[in-house]
């Protein structure tokens, strides 16, 4: 049976608690109603907010002392009267809602003191003083809306309805069940017939089987809007609430949580279940039975289009949403005796049932060796007794072996019905919480394969929740990102950050958060990010003093689902705690080659905390500033061919003084002017040393599976052995003594036609060389342009015809592209689209 089509069919409308918090609310209700083009309005209406917690409290109070309630009774009628007060100005009208009002507040005085002569509060007392909230806020809207009804539009009738008077229920193990044929009958008899009509409903509040009043518990009001428009026939069911929709994720945990356009009632029942807040799986039921569609609107943003809820929901996202339930701890029976004896479950999930103990989660594996479930926090100790008195016999036979509680724990689920037959979604699901450095320790997932769900360790649930969201692209993948060193090549990449970060956030689904900047000796930290554009001004005016580990502790944020500290630096201290970043699952990406060509003990302990931890460790930009040299040695590699030899001019500043020197210009000005145009390191004698060039052999070398070290590698300096110690300006002044040298080496190679090029070699049989060579003019190192990086890879595939890669090798701009690189090369490796 469906909803009823008829244009003149009535319309259910509920407002939740905040919706009519006070008077300014309630307006904003009467508006909206009349901008409602509906005939006819059936509106459902909470108590105002927080009075159905109020009445509460003075049970609660009357029951361990009665002088308590009378501040809480005063405090309720000066709330009352002074709503009234702002919305009746009509002396007549609000005397009359208040003589009512103080007539059961006299009654609910009289059950207080009931409760405080016995000591203990029924449950139909309860019921009674907590179901007079949804009464005194529906009376009053009535009387509001009769007093504007010149405003609407319609002019239609306003009256009051006590669903007392039409409601009937009865309690069971399942909750209340409203008895609708009874029902029906009260309605027919006593519900307004006006064509044009705004009846006003009380919620929560009914009458059993044995015509005494009680509620429909908690969520009330929302489950008797869904039972009034089951009643009625409802064209619609409109919620209408403090935020604009079913949300994809709790929005106070991921910020980038969206609004459901539309979704099914199982998805629905689903998400709300998990944890969604709008509204709750019984909520739904009638209209479900009636096929009456529901929508989930803001009271105070009601142009916003809110979620619908309905039997079929046009196509969207696979996922629809993920949610998670806190505080969850988990149970796991385990034991020999249990592989193959029907019944231990029956044994085990009967005896949770008597003890009154509700079960989450439940998982169990093909071998029958072990049973592992859910169950809400607050039972974590009373369970262990439970399932340990259950199974005391096999305990003590050692036929059970153990029962492991495990607190601390919740439950993350991905929902959506666009799930069921599609291959990967598990896959996708796990690999991102993998890739975020979260353990799974329990999973489940029904035949409908409608929601899967992973239970997992409470202090990482916002980064799973967080990581799964953009796993499924319903937000962007973040990346907590610390900058450490914003010198040349560090200030370039920020700069290339800021031109393109806007752009890959809304084409990529990449969400670059530089949320730290670091130097030798101050930082600067944000909660969201820094502003790429101003990140100068705010390291001077915000900037502290250097903490690493607050640095590292800011950047690796539990709330953010992959953290990532990109070194543009050369310093040995920084590159020696990579270490600590991996094993607190920081991906590192580095154009410093000290790590990886630091000591090999040292570099065999990167590896095994970074495997450890999952953790990733990109350093292209290391060996060749934007040049794909270690990624092509990879595929080489890892497509099984045989690497004879690598050679190449690894270093930009040596190809350009090469380059440049022709015997006309002395070759210590050449060093003179490369430096001052910044070609060369602060100190030339960085680069002519030839220890960079072999820094990167090491890292190629490694990276086929060589153990070696810098004293392995047959290095020719360029540097005169007198002028290695001493400041910059003393080298540079006293490097022209040895212009002679270089001047006749340039002219043996003259004269041989040939060329000087300072080379790094890597041979198969582990030989590696570093010199300065004299190169035939057809060879392809010959012919490069100034700053040329070219590498040449000879192997089995590429023996005849050398493999070679060649392109700028020097300069922060492509050294920083390079780094940038790495940095989107991270963010595909975490998910986030290709």
């Amino acid at each position: 049976m469906t909803a009823a089509s008829n244009s003149n069919s009535w319309v259910v409308h509920k407002f939740g608690g905040t919706s009519v918090a006070n008077a300014d609310c309630f307006r904003s209700v009467a508006r909206l109603l009349h901008d409602q083009p509906e005939q006819r309005q059936a509106v459902v209406v909470s108590a105002m907010g927080g009075m159905t917690n109020s009445l509460l409290a003075l049970v609660s109070a009357a029951e361990s002392a009665a002088g308590d309630t009378e501040a809480g009774l005063a405090a309720i009628r000066d709330r009352y009267a002074a709503t009234a007060g702002e919305l009746l100005p009509d002396e007549r009208a609000r005397a009359a809602l208040l003589d009512v009002f103080e007539r059961e507040l006299g009654e609910t005085r009289d059950i207080l003191n009931a409760v405080a002569l016995v000591g203990s509060a029924a449950q139909r007392s309860r019921d009674i003083v907590a179901g007079y909230g949804e009464i005194w806020s529906t009376r009053m809207l009535a009387a509001y809306l009769k007093q504007e009804r010149e405003t609407d539009p319609l002019k239609r009738h306003i009256s009051w309805v006590d669903t007392r008077e039409i409601l009937i229920i009865e309690h069971g193990e399942l909750g209340p069940a409203v008895l609708w044929d009874r029902s029906r009958q009260l309605v027919d008899e006593k519900f307004p017939q006006d064509e044009q009509s705004i009846a006003v409903i009380t919620g929560f509040i009914a009458t059993d089987n044995a015509g005494l009043p009680t509620t429909l518990g908690r969520n009330g009001s929302d489950f008797s809007a869904s039972i009034m428009g089951a009643l009625l026939d409802a064209r619609s069911i409109t919620i209408w609430t403090d935020v604009s929709g079913v949300m994809s994720a709790d929005p106070n945990r991921v910020p980038e949580a969206a609004v459901i356009p539309e979704l099914t009632y199982n998805e629905a029942m689903e998400l709300a279940y998990f944890g969604a807040k709008v509204i709750h799986p019984q909520t739904m039921s009638p209209a479900v039975l009636k096929d009456i569609p529901i929508y989930i609107k803001n009271t105070f943003h009601p142009e916003d289009a809110g979620s619908m809820i309905s039997a079929t929901a046009n196509s969207g996202p696979t996922i629809k949403g993920i949610t998670t339930v806190q505080n969850v701890a988990l149970v796991n029976l385990e034991g020999t005796g249990m592989i193959g004896v029907p019944g231990t479950a029956d044994r085990l999930f009967g005896a949770l049932r008597n003890a009154g103990i509700s079960v989450i989660l439940i998982s169990q594996a093909s071998s029958e060796h072990s049973i592992c479930f859910a169950v809400p926090g607050h039972m974590a100790e009373p369970v262990g007794a439970v399932v340990r008195q259950a199974f005391a016999v096999e305990l003590e036979q050692n036929q059970i072996q153990r029962v492991d509680i495990r607190p601390n724990c919740s439950i993350i689920a991905v929902v959506g019905d666009g799930m069921a037959g599609v291959p990967g979604i598990a896959s996708r699901f796990f690999s991102t919480l993998a890739n975020a450095g979260i353990n799974i320790r329990a999973i489940a997932q029904g035949s409908s394969e409608r929601n899967i769900s992973a239970v997992i360790d409470a202090d990482v649930a916002t980064r799973a929740l967080r990581a799964a969201h953009a796993g499924f692209y319903l937000s962007t993948e973040t990346l907590s990102m610390g900058l450490i060193g914003p010198g040349n090549v560090g200030a370039t990449l920020i700069a290339q950050m800021a031109d393109q970060i806007s752009h890959l956030k809304k084409d990529f689904n990449v969400d670059f958060r530089v949320r730290g900047i670091a130097t030798s000796s101050r930082m600067l930290l944000a909660e969201r990010s820094v502003d790429l554009n101003k990140w100068r001004e705010a390291l001077e005016s915000q900037g502290e003093p250097l903490d690493w580990q607050r640095f590292e502790t800011h950047v690796n944020a539990e709330h953010l689902p992959h953290a990532v500290i990109v070194d543009c630096t050369a310093s040995d201290e920084v590159s020696g705690r990579y270490t600590g970043w991996f094993e607190a699952g920081i991906h590192v990406v580095t154009a410093n080659k000290k790590a990886q060509s630091g000591p090999l003990s040292y570099y065999e302990k990167l590896r095994s905390s970074r495997r450890a931890k999952n953790a990733h460790f990109l350093y292209e930009s290391s060996c060749g500033a934007g040049l794909p040299i270690i990624q092509t040695l990879r595929d080489l590699k890892e497509t099984g061919d045989e690497i004879v030899s690598i050679e190449g001019i690894f270093s930009g500043t040596l190809a350009y003084l090469f380059n440049v020197f022709d015997g006309s210009t002395e070759f210590s000005a050449i060093v003179r002017t490369a430096r001052d145009n910044g070609y060369t390191e602060p100190d030339p004698r960085d680069d002519l040393s030839g220890t960079d060039v072999a820094r990167k052999l090491i890292i190629l070398a490694r990276e086929l599976g060589m153990q070696l070290e810098l004293h392995d590698i047959e290095i020719e300096s360029l540097v005169p052995t007198e002028l290695e110690q001493g400041s910059i300006d003393d080298f540079l002044n006293r490097l022209s003594k040895y212009d002679a040298a270089m001047l006749e080496r340039y002219k043996s190679a003259q004269a041989n036609d040939k060329v000087l090029r300072y080379v790094g070699s890597l041979y198969s049989n582990g030989k590696a060389t570093v010199r300065l060579e004299s190169l035939p003019r057809d060879h392809s190192f010959a012919h490069i342009n100034l700053t040329d990086n070219i590498v040449r890879f000879v192997s089995g595939r590429y023996s005849d015809n050398p493999l070679v890669v060649q392109g700028p090798g020097a300069g922060p701009d492509v050294t920083a592209a390079g780094v940038f690189a790495d940095l989107l090369r991270l963010s595909r490796y975490l998910g986030a689209p290709g």
